[in-house]
């Protein structure tokens, strides 16, 4: 059976849809409340599922918009083939798995074609139009290079008209601008990207393009009062947290034992890893600051937790700062130099167990914040016990090492902040240097048996691998690594800190060189520190 048959009539062991999906996407498109970049996997698990809720109990009669302005197959090749349906599946740790179709998606768009950018437009004029989230990761924020300078995407987007930018906050603000040219109703912009503070960061990239723009005469100079209004746009910051692995072969077989139909896992030219069925984890958090000048869905109904930007920072710190992401980093680095390629398998090594267990409890908890609405050992004990372990999960170290020079600042930066600030002892930082070297390690392509693997795709990743050029496998002299180390070590904008500032740099470097010493010299490290 195919999507479009399962939805209507059930099948495959999967419900069929409850509510009058024909009549819900003809509402959306004509009075659309919610719109959403991002068409990835982390969307259609999460928030797709969650709206589906919405209208299965009858609490909601509209659907969500889904635009991609990165990766257009993701439309071309999985949405429109299939009506904008998905099947999820759910993976227990128990080894249960749950199957429902989600038909939450009313439409999805890309910037590919004046047709549907005009349609964009439209949307964004529309004054029903209450919400648009975003789940494109970090790096979709960032417009500046690590010296501080525009980076050239920006540049040239800075450069056009707005209704030619390229860049997702350029094509955002070109948007923002048609909708304050009809009249400026309030709307707000979510970011659900897992990044510190990302409504902030969202907010800065469109407040430079719009100043750009004013500069140069292409928009009028009350576009920027309108979006630093705050009764008039809000940017949300947000914590989001499910697991949502790519799509694993093992799960299409098991659908198509089932006679599921469409089991095809697509690897887009951009590197998204995509299938009609997303399989996911069961454990999901989203708490949202509640800044929503036009309204919001009521997704507080399914679970969503909105709360004051105070709160929400909290938890957003315990989690990406302390409790989950750090400790998926690590695995993430260690298991691709080890040949591991699932999480849950490095789990049950317990020289990897005990690192990332003393990386949340020992180095992490000392420094977490408390949000009050989530218990920061409590959830620890979810992702150590149940979470990573999860044998159903196939999530893989190679996916979480993507852009990982993008995820240093948050997810190591900030503790060593903290150690600082409140003036602890740095020698109970053992696994935060260790990491810092172990993906200077990882970045020489050479697994701990001295064979070459393939680097997940970063950003600086040209830069970082000419850098440690001279850098080769066995008899690594200090000074060699010390002289490679010092610009990737120094370098606030990657770790947050100058790791030279603290003990941590020299640690780091001593721990570089003893992985390079030769085949088996990372386990030999790992196994003397956490046996």
């Amino acid at each position: 059976m195919n999507l479009k048959e399962i939805a209507k009539s059930g099948g495959c062991k999967a419900a069929s849809i409850s509510y009058d999906r024909d009549l819900m996407r003809n509402r959306t498109r004509k009075a659309p409340i919610w719109l959403h970049f991002g068409a990835g996997n982390i969307f259609r698990a999460f928030p797709c599922a969650l709206q589906d809720t919405l209208l299965s109990k009858g609490i909601v009669d509209y659907g969500i918009i889904a635009a991609e302005t990165f990766d257009f197959e993701i439309i071309d090749k999985i949405y429109r083939p299939h009506d904008d349906l998905s099947l999820l599946v759910t993976l227990g740790a128990d080894g249960s798995v749950s199957r429902r179709v989600i038909g939450s998606v009313a439409e999805s768009i890309t910037t590919q074609t004046d047709t549907e950018r005009g349609r964009l437009v439209e949307i964004f004029k529309s004054p029903s139009l209450q919400m648009v989230s975003f789940t494109v990761t970090e790096k979709g924020y960032v417009y500046l290079s690590p010296d501080g300078s525009l980076l050239p995407t920006a540049a040239a987007d800075f450069a056009r008209e707005p209704d030619a930018a390229q860049t997702l906050p350029g094509i955002i603000t070109a948007l923002l601008y048609s909708r304050y040219r009809a009249g400026g109703a309030p709307i707000s912009l979510v970011s659900m990207d897992n990044c510190s503070h990302n409504g902030d960061r969202l907010k800065s990239a469109i407040s430079a393009f719009a100043a750009a723009w004013v500069e140069r005469g292409y928009v009028d100079d009350g576009f920027i009062n309108y979006i630093l209004d705050e009764s008039r746009i809000g940017f949300p910051c947000t914590m989001i947290d499910k697991i949502t692995p790519r799509p694993d072969p093992k799960v299409a077989s098991l659908l198509a034992a089932d006679r599921f139909d469409n089991t095809e896992c697509i690897v887009t030219s951009k590197h998204t890893y995509i299938a009609p069925f997303v399989n996911a984890e069961a454990p999901q958090y989203l708490v949202v600051e509640d800044v929503f000048p036009a309204g919001r869905p009521p997704l507080e109904r399914v679970g969503v937790i909105f709360t004051d930007r105070e709160t929400v920072d909290k938890a957003e710190r315990m989690k990406v700062c302390t409790c989950l992401n750090p400790l998926h980093t690590a695995l993430a680095v260690f298991g691709c130099l080890l040949g591991y390629t699932l999480i849950s398998e490095e789990m049950k090594n317990p020289v990897l167990s005990n690192m990332v267990r003393r990386l949340g409890y020992i180095e992490g908890l000392p420094v977490v914040t408390d949000p009050g609405i989530i218990n920061p050992r409590a959830f620890i004990d979810e992702v150590v016990n149940v979470r990573l372990p999860n044998p159903f999960m196939p999530d893989s170290p190679q996916r979480i090492a993507t852009d990982t020079s993008q995820k240093l600042s948050v997810r190591f930066g900030e503790t060593i902040k903290q150690y600082i600030e409140r003036g602890l002892n740095f020698d109970n930082l053992v696994v935060v240097p260790l990491v810092a070297a172990g993906w200077c390690r990882y970045l020489l392509g050479v697994d701990d048996n001295g064979n070459k693997f393939d680097i997940s795709p970063d950003p600086l990743l040209p830069d970082l691998r000419s850098t440690l050029s001279e850098i080769k496998l066995g008899n690594v002299s200090y000074d060699t690594a010390k002289t490679a180390l010092h610009p990737i070590f120094s370098n606030e904008s990657i770790f947050g800190v100058d790791l030279y500032s603290t003990p941590l740099g020299h640690r780091a470097e001593e721990y570089f060189v003893r992985m390079t010493a030769g085949k088996g010299a990372v386990t030999s490290l790992l196994t003397e520190l956490f046996s």
